[in-house]
């Protein structure tokens, strides 16, 4: 299953829902285009569900970095929300657990922006 992408405004903050595999090609190019879409938008808040994603690779991961490092250039902030087991466990090992603010409760997350 490839990735699915979709986003919704909750207040000022943007909400990216991500369901299926972030990995090397199709997926993480998608994933790029749209954080660098909303940046260019001027959304400066983005929220990134990943409750549904199945399965990410190191180029996920790499582009997971690349759109928080994007965001951040431009002022704002990107969260990250509902991890997997197989995500979280990821960020762990690679030590991103400490960079992303991670959520599991959507409401507490679009609090905190």
């Amino acid at each position: 299953m490839s990735l699915k992408l979709t986003t919704r405004q909750v207040g000022d903050v943007t909400v990216v829902d991500s369901a299926g595999r972030i990995t090397l090609g199709e997926g993480s190019s998608a994933f790029r285009d749209t954080i660098k879409g909303l940046v260019n938008q001027g959304q400066k808040k983005i929220l990134v569900n990943l409750g549904e994603v199945t399965y990410i690779d190191s180029s996920g991961i790499g582009e997971l970095v690349s759109g928080y490092t994007t965001v951040s250039n431009a002022g704002g902030k990107l969260k990250l929300l509902n991890l997997t087991k197989r995500v979280h466990d990821l960020l762990q090992i690679t030590k991103l657990y400490t960079v992303f603010e991670v959520f599991d409760d959507e409401a507490k997350a679009l609090a905190s922006f």
